[in-house]
């Protein structure tokens, strides 16, 4: 990407100190182009939850400018958060299904949400479905799902409305390291087709594994950023 690109993500100067006094991030610069796919890496108590939080604006920074999918977050309205989360796919570690649901359902409803008519949605949840390898698994509920499937529908969810930007916030956590390796292969072929891919994660064998750019938190501050890729932190 060229320096006139302009970022689906820019901190510029951005600081968070929570009302206890931990100081979680500090004068943190960073753009994110569209069509990148970034590691966000660091040691528990980095500052990695609370970068992700503030992209998806559960948190507010108290300094500094950060600017999401053209989004002000600094000036947003609490009314407009809403819009701002249906430009982004978000994949949690703890997976976050509905257990009454069923997968379909599960996946559906991220179409819901956005009013979106029924036959659109029996066809995009079955394509999205299809597409992270459930296609057979649509009727089933998330308490006859193992870990790994259980993760992959909370991508097809992600997924399903075509966002620019996927946040995955340790979306491996609860895998073992052969579905971690797939999630991760299939977060690498969605970014493929234009998808702007976030991930924090811990798994140093899947940064090295994957060579995507690296960015490394330590005690709130940006300390590495291999934007060039080769996980080599």
């Amino acid at each position: 990407m060229n320096a006139t690109t302009k970022p689906i993500i820019e901190f510029r100067g951005v600081s968070k100190t929570y009302k206890t006094g931990t100081h979680a991030l500090k004068d943190v610069n960073i753009r994110i182009n569209p069509g990148e796919f970034v590691f966000v890496v660091g040691a528990s108590g980095a500052g990695k939850s609370t970068f992700m939080k503030l992209i998806v604006r559960e948190e507010k920074a108290n300094t500094g400018s950060l600017i999401v999918n053209g989004f002000d977050l600094m000036k947003i309205r609490n009314r407009s958060i809403p819009h701002l989360r249906r430009t982004m796919g978000i994949v949690f570690q703890d997976f976050r299904l509905i257990p009454t649901m069923s997968v379909f359902e599960n996946v559906a409803f991220a179409m819901h949400v956005i009013g979106a008519d029924r036959r659109k949605i029996r066809k995009d949840v079955s394509a999205v479905l299809s597409m992270v390898g459930l296609g057979n698994k649509a009727r089933s509920m998330p308490n006859q799902l193992s870990g790994g499937e259980q993760q992959r529908v909370g991508l097809a969810r992600a997924l399903v409305n075509k966002p620019s930007l996927i946040i995955a916030d340790e979306p491996t956590g609860n895998v073992d390291p052969n579905l971690s390796y797939d999630i991760v292969a299939k977060l690498t072929e969605i970014n493929k087709q234009g998808t702007t891919v976030l991930m924090v994660t811990h798994d140093h064998n899947l940064v090295r594994d994957f060579q995507h750019r690296v960015i490394m938190l330590e005690e709130g501050r940006i300390v590495a950023d291999n934007a060039a890729g080769g996980g080599n932190i």
